[in-house]
Formats: C-alpha cells, structure tokens, sequence
C-alpha cells in the first residue's frame, strides 16, 4: 500500500499535509514499512489550545515518528475549533489535526505512548474538558471494537465531534469509523459549525 492510494488527486501541491505527497516522501514511508511486521493502521486525533499550539501539534506528529514500531503516513489540514463541553469563550480556541498512523504496537501500548507524549508536553488533568497543552487521542485501531473501559475502541464520542470527522475526512475521504459508519455520513450529519478550516497553517509528515 502507498501513501496515495486512497487519496484523491486534485488536492493541490502547494500544502505538503495533503496528498498528493512528492515521490520521495512515498518512497520513504514505504520504505520505512518494511521495518514493520504485519501493521496496522490507526488514526489518531491531536488537539491543542495552550501555548504555541501549532508548534506543538508538529511536536506530537515528530513524536510519534520517533516511536518504534510506528510510522506516520499522513497528517490533516489544521482545523480551529471551540472548546468542546464549556461554555462559549471560556477558554482559548483549539488547533485540531488528525494523523494517519502504521503500527505494530498493541492498542494498550500505543495508549501508552499517547500518555507519555501528553505528558512530555506538561498536560494537566485537572479537569474534565479542561484547557490543554496537547490532546492525543486514539480515534481507530484498524477494525477494533471494543468497551474496555482503560481504552473504549473506537473512541465512543468521534462519531459525533466534527474537529475529528473533518479533518479525518480530509485525509481519507473514503474512511470509515467501525461499527459507526462512514466518516462523510458523520460529518454531514454533526455539521461543521465552529469548525474552521485553517488553510493559512501547516503541518508536515516528519522527514
């Protein structure tokens, strides 16, 4: 499987987050899936609303690069959204991106690496829907379902969060959320208010 196979091919080439990604990009993930034994495919959602937020979203994606057994196949436009469950204006807007991943980590591990990333960026869990430096959340893990209440499989609110469906949808329009349906469907049916495209910024496959 390569980078752009399910793709569309008149995204434009000027962006480097979206398809289609230059030769020598697909080169070198496919390359790097050769070091990877029977992968599966994951999609991850990041988001963050402290600091430098779109530094620090490149950081979470650098991050995962550099986990073993994990490689980054593709990285979402950058979406500005509302807090999500808080009162309108009560805290700073969120950056939100969606990365496609490969991996040979269990979901429990990879859970675990998301945590430790969380952490490395001075997350604070003080409260429920509270302000954060980084989010990382596990959205899929290839077709798994599952409620076990350390990691509920796929995560049980994605279908109805459309800083998650948007900018996943953009990376694979085709893409569905197991046991929910197609992420297009979601989308169409959540909508996309407070929701906003953010084509001025960038994200980047790691190198």
């Amino acid at each position: 499987m390569t980078v752009s196979s399910s793709f569309p091919s008149d995204w434009t080439q000027s962006d480097p987050t979206v398809q289609p990604v230059p030769a020598s990009v697909v080169e070198q993930v496919d390359a790097a899936d050769v070091t990877l034994s029977n992968p599966k495919r994951a999609v991850i959602s990041l988001g963050s609303n402290l600091g430098n937020r779109l530094e620090t979203l490149q950081g979470a994606i650098d991050a995962l690069e550099d986990t073993p057994g994990l490689r980054v196949k593709a990285v979402s436009p950058v979406y500005e959204t509302e807090p999500w469950g808080v009162a309108p204006g009560s805290q700073p807007s969120y950056f939100n991106a969606v990365v496609v991943i490969k991996t040979t980590l269990p979901p429990s591990s990879l859970l675990e690496r998301g945590q430790a990333i969380e952490e490395a960026f001075e997350r604070v869990r003080e409260e429920r829907w509270g302000p954060r430096t980084i989010d990382v959340d596990i959205v899929a893990y290839a077709d798994v379902v599952s409620d076990d209440p350390l990691l509920t499989l796929p995560h049980p609110r994605a279908h109805q969060r459309a800083f998650v469906l948007a900018p996943w949808h953009d990376v694979e329009p085709e893409a569905q959320l197991p046991g929910r349906g197609p992420v297009v469907e979601l989308l169409a049916g959540v909508g996309q208010d407070g929701v906003l495209s953010r084509a001025d910024l960038e994200l980047r496959l790691p190198d």
